[in-house]
C-alpha cells in the first residue's frame, strides 16, 4: 500500500483559521456506507442519525497551554513545546547520574527551538518563577528538558503557555478554550481531539434526553499523530506512543451497549485508537491504562467501533488512512472531493463527518 495513494488536492483557502462562532454550526457530512451515500447537514442535526442507546465514547484529554517562550543565557529567543511528561525511567543512564533527576521531578520531553544551540545544559528562563534545564537530546530532534518552579507548575504554565495550534493555523486564538471540548477534564495533550470541538453542553443534554448515552475514555493527544507520512509503503511507518486510559464504568457501558444492540459510536480518532488499543479478540474492551502506537489502515480490522465522528484530515497522514480502513479508500476520496466542491472547511477548526 503506498503513502501516495491517499493524497488529495485542497485549496489553501479551505483550512479553518477559527472555529465557527457557534461549535454545533459546523457543517456535517454524513457517510453512509451501506448505501454509499453523501449528505450534507449542519452539525446540530447529528441527533437524527442516532438511536436510543447507542453510545457516544468520547475523549476528555485536555490541552496544555504547552507552548512556552523564553530567553536563554546567552539572551537570545528560546522556544519550548512540551509534549508529555518523563518518568526517570526514560533518561538515559548518563543524564540521571548527571543530573540527579527526581521521580518527582517536572521532567518533559519537549520539541524546541533553535534546536542547535539547546544542547544539554542549557538554561532557558520563562519568568521570574519558571525556567528549565535541557537534560539530553531524544529521537526526531526533540529534548528532555526539566523545570524548576517557584510556585505551582500547572499554574505558571496555565499563565504563560500558548495553545499549541497546528502550524497551518495562522490566526491567533482569540479564546483559549475554543481549543478544547466542553468536556475536557484530564490535562496533558498536546493537540485537541477536534472531532468533539463541535460538540455544545445543550448538544450532549438533548441527545442524552433522546437515551443515547456518553462515555469517557482518555487518550493524551501527541503531535506524531498528525505528521504526514514520509515512507513509501504505508506500512513502513512507525507511530509514536501515546498514553490511554479506559474507565471501568466505560468498559462496562460498552459491554451493556454491546449486549443490547447498540452501536459504539467513536467520537473522534483518538477515541478509535484507545477502544481499538484496549479491545480483545472478541471486542471486548479491557479497562485500564497504558501506552499505544496503534496503527488503523485497510486491511485492520476493528473490533469495537460501530460509528465514527470525524474531522477531515490532512494528506498523507495516518488519520486518513485510519478513516479509510473504516470505510473505503475510493469512498473517503470521493467524500473529500466532495467536501472540496462543496466548500467545507478543513483540519482543526473545519467542519465534521458522520460515517455510519
Amino acid at each position: 500500500m503506498r503513502t501516495e495513494d491517499y493524497d488529495y488536492d485542497l485549496p489553501e483557502e479551505l483550512i479553518a483559521q477559527h472555529p465557527e462562532e457557534k461549535r454545533d454550526h459546523s457543517r456535517l457530512m454524513v457517510l453512509d456506507r451501506d448505501k454509499r451515500s453523501i449528505e450534507d447537514r449542519i452539525f446540530s442535526d447529528i441527533g437524527e442519525y442516532l438511536k436510543p442507546g447507542d453510545l457516544l465514547v468520547i475523549n476528555d484529554t485536555r490541552v496544555l497551554p504547552a507552548r512556552l517562550h523564553g530567553k536563554r543565557e546567552s539572551g537570545g529567543q528560546a522556544e519550548v513545546l512540551l509534549l508529555r511528561r518523563l518518568i526517570p525511567e526514560e533518561l538515559s543512564d548518563e543524564t540521571l547520574s548527571r543530573a540527579m533527576v527526581l521521580p518527582g521531578d517536572q521532567v518533559w520531553e519537549a520539541m524546541v527551538r533553535p534546536g542547535r544551540r539547546l544542547r544539554p545544559g542549557t538554561q532557558v528562563n520563562f519568568s521570574d518563577t519558571l525556567s528549565c534545564e535541557v537534560l539530553e537530546p531524544r529521537e526526531d530532534g526533540l529534548r528532555a528538558v526539566r523545570f524548576d518552579c517557584d510556585g505551582i507548575f500547572e499554574e505558571e504554565l496555565e499563565k504563560l503557555g500558548e495553545m499549541p495550534l497546528p502550524p497551518y493555523i495562522h490566526e491567533k486564538l482569540a479564546d483559549k478554550n475554543r481549543y478544547q471540548t466542553v468536556y475536557a477534564v484530564n490535562e496533558g495533550s498536546a493537540a485537541a481531539p477536534t472531532a468533539g470541538l463541535h460538540f455544545t453542553t445543550e448538544l450532549m443534554d438533548s441527545l442524552r434526553e433522546a437515551g443515547i448515552r456518553f462515555a469517557p475514555v482518555t487518550l493524551n493527544v501527541g503531535l506524531g499523530t498528525f505528521r504526514p507520512v514520509k515512507a513509501d509503503q504505508i506500512t513502513d511507518h512507525h507511530m509514536h506512543s501515546e498514553s490511554y486510559s479506559v474507565p471501568e464504568e466505560t468498559a462496562a457501558l460498552i459491554a451493556q451497549t454491546k449486549e443490547a444492540g447498540g452501536r459504539v459510536i467513536a467520537v473522534g480518532t483518538t477515541s478509535v485508537r484507545t477502544l481499538e488499543s484496549a479491545a480483545q479478540d472478541d471486542g471486548t474492551v479491557r479497562c485500564g491504562s497504558g501506552e499505544t502506537n496503534i496503527f488503523l489502515y485497510p486491511g485492520k480490522r476493528f473490533k469495537v467501533v460501530d460509528a465514527l465522528i470525524t474531522n477531515f484530515h490532512l494528506p498523507k497522514s495516518t488519520l486518513l488512512m485510519l478513516v479509510s480502513a473504516f470505510y473505503d479508500r475510493e469512498e473517503m476520496l470521493r467524500a473529500y472531493e466532495h467536501a472540496v466542491d462543496k466548500q467545507y472547511r478543513f483540519f482543526s477548526f473545519g467542519d465534521a463527518m458522520l460515517i455510519i
